[in-house]
C-alpha cells in the first residue's frame, strides 16, 4: 500500500474537496446553516481565510489560506466535519454509525492540492464557481446560492454573466 503524503506549508494556500460517503445525499445543502456554523466555529478556534467555496448537495470545494505560522489544515477539516455532525444530530438528522458510535457521514479523507501560483489559483477559483453548472445543479453560475461567486460579484471581481455557460472558452477543466 502506498502511503499518501500531504504537503503541509505554513501560510499555504490550498484547494480542497470534501465529500459525503453517500454521493446521492443532499445533506450539505439541506443543512447549509449547520455547515456554515461548523466552519465559523472552527475559524474562531483556528483562524484561516476562505478564498473561495462552493457547497453542493454531497460535496464541497474550497480554497483556504492558512496563517503564516500554521499548516494544520487536517486538524481544521477534522474539526469542521465533527462540528457539522454534532450540529445536524442536534437537528434530528438520523446518521448511520460505525461499531464505535461514530457517524458515517463524511468520506474519511479529503482531497487537497497546494496552490502553486496565481494562474493555478485562478483556475481553481474558476473551477469552484463553475462546479454547480458542471454537475447540473444550475444553468448559470449566478443561479447557485451556495457559492462564493456572489461575494466575487458583490466586490466587482466577476460579472453576473461570468462564464455564461461557456466552460471551454474560459478554460475550466472537465
Amino acid at each position: 500500500m502506498v502511503l499518501y503524503r500531504r504537503n503541509y506549508v505554513p501560510g499555504g494556500t490550498y484547494f480542497f474537496t470534501a465529500t459525503l460517503r453517500n454521493r446521492q445525499s443532499d445533506c450539505l445543502t439541506r443543512h447549509i446553516d449547520a455547515l456554515r456554523a461548523a466552519f465559523a466555529e472552527v475559524k474562531r478556534q483556528k483562524p484561516f481565510h476562505i478564498d473561495a467555496i462552493v457547497v453542493l448537495p454531497e460535496h464541497l470545494h474550497t480554497i483556504w489560506t492558512l496563517p503564516e505560522d500554521d499548516a494544520d489544515y487536517s486538524g481544521r477539516w477534522q474539526a469542521i466535519k465533527s462540528a457539522f455532525v454534532r450540529k445536524i444530530r442536534k437537528e434530528g438528522e438520523a446518521l448511520l454509525l460505525d461499531g464505535k458510535g461514530n457517524a458515517l457521514l463524511w468520506q474519511s479523507r479529503f482531497w487537497e492540492h497546494t496552490i502553486h501560483d496565481e494562474a493555478d489559483y485562478a483556475r481553481h477559483v474558476d473551477y469552484i464557481h463553475f462546479n454547480p453548472v458542471k454537475h447540473g445543479h444550475a444553468q448559470h453560475v449566478a443561479d447557485w446560492p451556495y457559492s462564493s461567486f456572489h461575494q466575487y460579484l458583490a466586490r466587482h471581481i466577476l460579472p453576473i454573466d461570468w462564464a455564461g455557460g461557456l466552460q471551454d472558452e474560459i478554460g475550466i477543466p472537465e
